[in-house]
C-alpha cells in the first residue's frame, strides 16, 4: 500500500514537473539583461567597443574626405556625442521624461531636465573625431532626436563639453512625433541638397542609419535602449 501510494505519488509529481509541449518561447528577463547591461558597462567593454567603432569611422573620413567634393559627417548627439549614463543609470534604465533630476547618482532623474541642464559629458572619441574632421575640411552636422525647444541648452551642453563650431544642429520640430528615421532620413536628404556629400553617418541606433543619404554609415553599440 504505502509503495502503491509512492508510485502514485512520484507519478503525479513527475507529471505536475513535466515541461509543457509548445511552450513559447520567453524573452531575456529584464532583470539579467540590466545588470548585464550594467556589467557591459562597467567592466570598459562598452567603452573599448564604441572607440574601436569610432576609429573605424576616422580612418574612412580621413580616407574618403580627401576624395569627396564638399565631404561632410552626421552625428547623432545621445549615446553618440554625448553620454547620458548618469541618467540612464539612475533611472535603472527606464525613461522617466518629468520631474527634476537634482539627486545623482540617485534617481529618479527627469530626462527633460537632465538634458536642458547640460551635463552630459562628450566621448573623448568622438569630440577627437570632429576635431579630426574638421581639420580635414569635413562639415559636420548633427541630426539629433531631441526636440526644437531643447537647441540653447544642447548647443550649451555641446560647448561645455568642448565640442565647438559644427556647420549644422537639426532638431525635432514640436510637432513631429513616431519613428525617429522617418525625420532622420530626409534631414540628411536636406543637407545634400546644399550640396554636401554625407561620407559617413555616425549613431547608435539602427534608425540612426537607416534610409541611406551617407557613402557609409556605423552604428556604435548601445545596449541601454532602443528608439525605432
Amino acid at each position: 500500500m504505502i509503495r502503491s501510494l509512492l508510485l502514485a505519488t512520484s507519478l503525479f509529481v513527475g507529471g505536475a514537473m513535466a515541461p509543457l509541449a509548445a511552450q513559447a518561447a520567453q524573452p531575456a528577463n529584464v532583470g539579467d539583461a540590466i545588470l548585464a547591461a550594467s556589467a557591459y558597462h562597467d567592466s570598459g567593454d562598452y567603452q573599448r567597443d564604441f572607440d574601436a567603432v569610432v576609429a573605424q569611422a576616422r580612418q574612412w573620413i580621413d580616407e574618403a574626405a580627401p576624395k569627396t567634393r564638399r565631404p561632410a559627417i552626421v552625428l547623432d548627439i545621445d549615446e553618440t556625442t554625448l553620454s547620458n549614463w548618469d541618467e540612464i543609470r539612475a533611472d535603472g534604465f527606464g525613461y522617466i521624461a518629468s520631474g527634476p533630476c537634482d539627486a545623482l547618482p540617485k534617481g529618479p532623474c527627469g530626462v527633460d531636465a537632465w538634458e536642458k541642464s547640460g551635463r552630459a559629458p562628450a566621448f573623448a572619441s568622438t569630440r577627437a573625431l570632429i576635431e579630426d574632421a574638421q581639420a580635414h575640411h569635413v562639415a559636420v552636422f548633427f541630426v539629433t532626436g531631441r526636440h526644437e525647444d531643447e537647441r540653447d541648452a544642447t548647443e550649451r551642453n555641446l560647448h561645455l563639453a568642448g565640442i565647438q563650431h559644427w556647420d549644422g544642429l537639426y532638431l525635432r520640430p514640436m510637432t513631429s512625433h513616431g519613428y525617429a528615421a522617418r525625420y532622420k532620413t530626409p534631414t540628411r536628404e536636406r543637407i545634400e541638397r546644399k550640396g554636401y556629400t554625407i561620407i559617413a553617418s555616425l549613431g547608435d541606433q539602427p534608425s540612426d542609419l537607416a534610409g541611406g543619404h551617407a557613402k557609409k554609415g556605423f552604428l556604435l553599440p548601445n545596449p541601454f535602449y532602443r528608439i525605432p
